[in-house]
């Protein structure tokens, strides 16, 4: 029963993007709490679509409850649909560096467990050899370590449950709120300086 779900979840992603045609790419990113992540990714030009959601492990349309309470193997994500014309693969991963703490693997700013780990998810090779080009780049300056980001291959995407989705618009307050109380920011802007904005 898992497998047969399973082949319907990455059928009906295949046939969406097949609908785009050759026009549009898919990325797919982990860097704590996808309030966050889909706030900033948003704010890019050329990025179509952002579907907040849970990749990489194995449980067939995990719920919000049943990630966060950890062991499920997945993490909070972001898909991101962008249109490579206007913004390449490259920009988006130099954006990703900038909007994430690589120097911890047990979760992101206030957000503890694997759950939140930080995970860039590849769906080509292509996006392989960048990804693993920008994190040996950031290895060899030397100037922020260690960089704990894990490089893995992009499994089936499943998008988290509607409330989620762009949360930052549907609860500016309480989003505003927890990024600032979870220290986000301050701590990016101790890691990167200016350069995140």
């Amino acid at each position: 029963m898992t497998c047969f779900f399973t082949f319907f979840a990455q059928l009906a992603q295949a046939e969406e993007k097949l609908n785009d045609g050759d026009k549009y790419e898919y990325a797919t990113f982990a860097s704590g709490c996808f309030w966050c992540t889909q706030h900033d990714f948003d704010q890019i030009k050329g990025v179509i679509s952002t579907t907040a959601g849970y990749t990489g492990g194995e449980k067939v349309n995990p719920s919000y409850e049943q990630v966060s309470a950890g062991g499920s193997g997945h993490v909070e994500s972001l898909q991101v649909k962008f249109d490579p014309k206007v913004v390449t693969y490259q920009e988006l991963l130099d954006f990703y560096w900038h909007n994430v703490d690589p120097t911890r693997n047990d979760g992101q700013f206030c957000d503890k467990g694997s759950q939140y780990r930080p995970v860039i998810f590849y769906h080509n090779e292509n996006q392989e050899e960048l990804a693993e080009k920008s994190k040996k780049q950031l290895i060899e300056a030397n100037q922020i370590h260690p960089i704990l980001v894990e490089i893995l291959p992009a499994k089936t995407f499943y998008p988290a449950e509607e409330y989620h989705q762009n949360y930052y618009n549907k609860n500016p307050l309480r989003y505003k709120f927890y990024r600032y109380n979870c220290g986000r920011d301050a701590r990016l802007k101790e890691i990167w300086g200016m350069t995140k904005y």
